[in-house]
């Protein structure tokens, strides 16, 4: 099965990889001459433009957009349009809001179109280890599409899914990543405990592979921990910034407007933002404060 696919970032590439190994066929395209170049020499067909392409596409088009969320999505649809012919498919891979996706798809359906949003994880590993998709989007789209999914998977009847109707993938995808949110942080915090417990000269990446095998806390996420721990236990080099792709943010407003409590998942997202904020200013409030109404001890720089 063709492929088109937009986007040939590390993701992108090694999706494109993939399912080369599935003997499906990707025509490519990215601004990145050198991504296009990586895809042409991996045995599929990279092109330097949209209009290109398309026009390497036979019948039906199947197009994978794995761009930035946003206005990049939409100007891409927008210049792929004109090129397309009813019934063609339109994919949005990437962390894009599931408001937008269900605006996407209410605006391509009118005008012949199919669009279907997939929530994808994996990262870099999924080349390796398959791809776990969250697909939203009208029934006959996604059946049409199942080589597709069943080759990018971890396997063909695991970690790939039909979730709901338009928009339905992407919402499942952001209650995913605010759920991971909280997960990282927790192990963050844990391991922090013991690496502070100093009586004790406790060797985290041990814990770590202890962890790893029979215990209730074993996890994808803390297998990856153990191995930047074996690589570099105390963490030298790194700067305590943590950035966030908008997907926890969008889980909390979203648990907000349901009226459902998330506190773990909040609080994570709080703390990432701390994490980016130099000599923070709340805390030299707090600081102050505490000195007017104790006379308690102010650090002063």
């Amino acid at each position: 099965m063709q492929l088109g696919l937009i986007g040939l970032g590390k993701m992108g590439g090694n999706m494109a990889e993939r399912l080369k190994l599935h003997g499906h066929q990707v025509v490519g395209f990215d601004f990145s001459a050198e991504a296009v170049a990586r895809l042409t020499a991996s045995g599929n067909v990279g092109v330097s433009t949209l209009e290109e392409l398309v026009q390497k596409l036979n019948g039906r088009k199947a197009i994978w957009i794995m761009v930035p969320q946003g206005d990049p999505v939409d100007q891409t649809i927008a210049k792929l349009v004109p090129l397309l012919n009813t019934g063609d498919i339109l994919i949005d891979g990437g962390n894009s809001n599931y408001k937008e996706s269900q605006r996407r798809a209410k605006e391509l359906t009118a005008k012949g179109f199919n669009f279907v949003d997939v929530g994808t994880s994996g990262g870099v590993w999924g080349l390796k280890e398959g791809y776990s998709m969250m697909i939203g989007g009208e029934k006959e789209p996604v059946e049409y599409l199942r080589p597709i999914f069943e080759a990018l998977a971890p396997a063909a009847d695991k970690g790939w899914g039909h979730v709901g109707p338009a928009g339905a993938g992407h919402f499942v995808k952001m209650v995913h990543n605010g759920i991971e949110y909280g997960l990282m942080q927790a192990y963050a915090e844990g391991f922090t405990i013991l690496e502070k417990k100093e009586e004790f000269g406790l060797n985290l990446p041990q814990i770590a592979e202890i962890w790893r095998h029979g215990s209730v806390v074993r996890s994808w996420l803390l297998d990856l921990t153990a191995d930047a721990l074996q690589k570099n236990p105390k963490l030298e080099g790194l700067e305590a910034y943590v950035a966030d792709s908008g997907e926890g943010r969008w889980t909390v407003f979203e648990a907000i407007d349901l009226n459902v409590s998330a506190p773990v998942i909040t609080e994570s997202l709080i703390r990432r933002i701390r994490s980016r904020e130099e000599n923070n200013f709340t805390d030299r409030v707090l600081a102050i404060m505490r000195n007017q109404f104790g006379g308690h001890a102010v650090k002063k720089d």
